[in-house]
């Protein structure tokens, strides 16, 4: 997208007055002449031009200003001609207008929050983005509720590193929701300069925002095999199975209520995320990587059971779907809650126990009984590693289990050693 045409579609006008609040900054045409200044060493060649610099209050204040351009006598001297070269490309920023690059000034007086107005009905709300529905909701969620209520009215150049650092720490109650404010509004400046209106050379003013260490609200945890096996006893269908199939195959809860018939192959043995359901909102998986096949293992008998004993056979029909309208998909509200209410008879809940819980355990059993970091991260559909790294819970019974295992190794060194040293003893003793 072209800078002018950027600009032409921001609201209340075509000019830069409309992500200003309506602040005028006087466009001039500048033309002045170069002269050498004798009262400075080499006679530096300099030109007197006007700026226009931004006052606290939102004013905009002419002042007078030298430009030095480079020395007219003495080493590296340069003529008279090649100094009003270099003069006019110092004020083709200066005497920008319409359609042309604007000036540091123009840049400076822009309002954050009309930029953010501009990302999110150009970026966040256009369908061509293509951002998932909860990513969506996130990014509008952050900035009605936090971002915009404390920075709408700061104009670019008003932002300090700070400033936002100390709002952050404020308004956020976890590292991850500090993280997320900080990036969306890091990436609303970025998509500024991507379509031309800041200047690609501006500095991001959230680049200088430096978090602090990454801290939790509260340890991640995760049920062990027998909490898991009571608590799934006392859960029934379909709530049942689909916590079976977080379970065994890592799945998320949005996936896993996206399934329609047409999605699982049992011949195959597997299901196919092609699709997810996050709060009624049926969109394609949360990325590239997400689209994958799953096994269902032994599995299989079940969804057998469940897709005969509801006569589901129109391969659009949802798998888990509505009991009063079998046209829609089930929430995960009524998941969780079935979770919740089973773990707490088994006296095992905790804050955060849900179906991302169970997708948590299937990523750290799947490594604990063989399955590799990688092969882990592709099931689980992530990115990359390191987020499945955040996932694997390293827990005090595979830690016990490993500990004793170099424990064992090491003490059948030791048994080897001193057999050796017996042997030895026993030879000295044959030769003495």
């Amino acid at each position: 997208m072209r800078r002018d045409s950027a600009l032409m579609r921001a609201r209340g006008g075509g000019t830069l007055q409309s992500l200003t609040g309506g602040l005028k900054v006087k466009a001039r045409v500048q033309h002045p002449a170069v002269k050498p200044r004798k009262d400075r060493q080499g006679w530096p060649w300099v030109l007197r031009y006007w700026a226009d610099e931004l006052q606290p209050d939102g004013s905009v204040k002419q002042v007078r200003k030298y430009h030095e351009i480079g020395p007219s006598k003495g080493e590296g001297a340069i003529s008279k001609k090649q100094a009003e070269v270099e003069r006019d490309k110092f004020l083709a920023g200066l005497n920008g207008s319409i359609g042309k690059p604007a000036t540091a000034t123009e840049e400076d007086a822009v309002l954050f929050g009309k930029l953010a107005e501009l990302w999110r009905r150009d970026y966040v709300e256009n369908p061509m983005f293509k951002l998932a529905a909860s990513t969506r909701a996130k990014y509008i969620s952050h900035l009605e509720n936090h971002i915009l209520p404390r920075w709408c009215d700061t104009r670019i150049s008003h932002f300090r590193a700070k400033d936002v650092l100390d709002w952050l720490s404020d308004v956020c109650d976890s590292w991850y929701m500090m993280a997320d404010l900080r990036n969306i509004m890091s990436g609303i400046f970025t998509k500024a300069q991507e379509w031309e209106i800041l200047d690609e050379s501006r500095v991001n003013p959230m680049a200088k925002v430096k978090l602090p260490r990454k801290w939790k609200v509260r340890p991640e945890r995760i049920l062990d095999e027998n909490q898991t096996a009571r608590v799934l006893a006392r859960l029934e269908d379909p709530h049942l199975l689909v916590a079976e199939t977080c379970i065994a195959t890592g799945a998320r809860i949005s996936e896993v209520l996206g399934l329609k018939l047409k999605h699982v192959d049992l011949d195959l043995g597997a299901i196919r995320i092609e699709q997810r359901n996050w709060r009624m909102d049926i969109d394609q998986p949360k990325s590239e990587k997400s689209r994958r096949v799953l096994a269902l293992g032994n599995l299989i008998g079940r969804y057998q059971d469940w897709i005969a004993s509801n006569k589901i056979t129109d391969p659009e029909a949802w798998i888990f779907a509505q009991e009063e309208d079998p046209t829609k998909p089930m929430w995960d509200s009524g998941v969780r809650q079935a979770l919740k209410k089973a773990a707490a008879a088994e006296g095992c809940d905790f804050p955060g126990l849900g179906p991302h819980s169970l997708r948590r355990a299937n990523i750290t059993w799947r490594q604990e009984v063989g399955g590799s970091a990688i092969e882990a991260s592709k099931i689980a559909g992530h990115a990359s590693t390191k987020i499945t790294e955040e996932y694997t819970v390293v827990q005090l019974k595979r830690q016990d289990e490993l500990t004793r295992r170099i424990q064992d190794k090491l003490a059948k060194a030791a048994k080897r050693a001193n057999r050796t040293n017996k042997v030895a003893e026993i030879q000295v003793e044959q030769v003495a």
